[in-house]
């Protein structure tokens, strides 16, 4: 206990430099993001030049909710897949890998097909597709984790084949909402469940953002009792850890904050999975430094693939979850190599 203790002291100034460097390029990715587009701006021209109205219009309602809502998905993702990580112990549970954002995705989808004839109260309907995505994102992660613990213990291949069979089985909702959808909305369901920051304004973003920020803080307050889960279930209850009530908590804020960026921002993968990896590589283990770094690296790299989305092929714009997908694969793909026994 000495040593890990001695161990976790040495790392501690590294880490928080890091934590610092990663807030650094976050706020620089971030200004990058708002200034570089189809329609670049500068600062200069903001105040200085006659179409300063349009720069700041373009800037102020278009760009800057699109880069907040980038921002806080990244983050949301990876703090969700840090934490689902420690909760399974098991370094691929990631949301989308394991069938959360496929719930979630099922979810917001049937309320908007369905919207028009359900029987939504009027102050909730600006708020249906963010209840709808929790609430599915909260059951697929229930089911993953009641059937885990009944018949595999968290086992890497329990976990791998019950998300491809809740991936395939929302994946069988998702076609039959899209074939009841009309053409024009079959469209945008098709590039929504791709992935795409474009609809941001700041109407549907404060609502979606709030929930993210208040599922997202009971998380960065349990690393010490993901830390201790694991030694085990049995070990971390005889130190004290309310067992029960670390995985209610994870479990429920890890469904509503994927399924609150995925009602706005559709399915963006493999973000959940990379980043606390790579975080896990420099850093460690140690939760207490993991989570709050994958946030910040969350971030950056949703809002880096938001911005190559809008640009590779301007005034085109591809679905970001091609971006992440085309990074996170060969990463799963190395980590399968690492993996292997030699």
């Amino acid at each position: 206990m000495n040593s890990a203790a001695q161990v976790l002291h040495a790392r501690g100034q590294p880490a928080w430099s890091a934590h610092a460097a990663l807030a650094c390029a976050m706020l620089a990715t971030g200004v990058l993001a708002l200034l570089a587009g189809a329609v670049d701006i500068s600062i200069k021209s903001l105040f200085h030049d006659a179409d300063a109205v349009l720069q700041r219009m373009i800037l102020l309602e278009i760009r800057a909710p699109r880069v907040v809502l980038a921002a806080c998905t990244g983050a949301g993702l990876a703090v969700a897949g840090a934490a689902l990580q420690g909760l399974f112990r098991n370094p691929l549970a990631e949301p989308s890998l394991i069938g959360v954002s496929s719930g979630a995705a099922l979810g917001a989808i049937s309320v908007i097909v369905l919207g028009a004839s359900l029987p939504i109260l009027q102050p909730l309907a600006s708020y249906s597709l963010p209840i709808a995505a929790v609430a599915g994102a909260c059951l697929v992660t229930l089911f993953l984790y009641g059937f885990s613990l009944r018949y595999g213990q968290f086992g890497i291949v329990t976990i791998l084949l019950v998300g491809i069979a809740v991936n395939a089985l929302a994946a069988v909702g998702i076609g039959i909402f899209q074939y009841l959808a009309n053409d024009a909305a079959l469209r945008t369901l098709t590039f929504w469940m791709m992935g795409s920051f474009g609809r941001a304004s700041w109407d549907t973003l404060i609502p979606a953002v709030s929930l993210m920020a208040v599922s997202m803080l009971p998380l960065f307050a349990l690393t010490r009792s993901l830390d201790l889960l694991q030694l085990g279930e049995s070990e971390a209850f005889h130190l004290g850890i309310d067992v029960r009530q670390v995985k209610r908590c994870v479990i429920i804020c890890s469904a509503a904050t994927v399924g609150a960026g995925v009602a706005l921002a559709g399915i963006v993968g493999f973000v959940g999975l990379v980043v606390p990896h790579l975080i896990r590589l420099v850093l460690g283990a140690g939760h207490r430094y993991v989570i709050p770094a994958s946030a910040l690296l969350g971030a950056i790299l949703t809002m880096l693939a938001d911005l190559l989305a809008r640009t590779l092929f301007a005034p085109a714009e591809i679905p970001v979850s091609l971006i992440t997908s085309a990074l996170g694969a060969p990463f799963f793909l190395w980590l399968i190599a690492r993996a292997r026994p030699r």
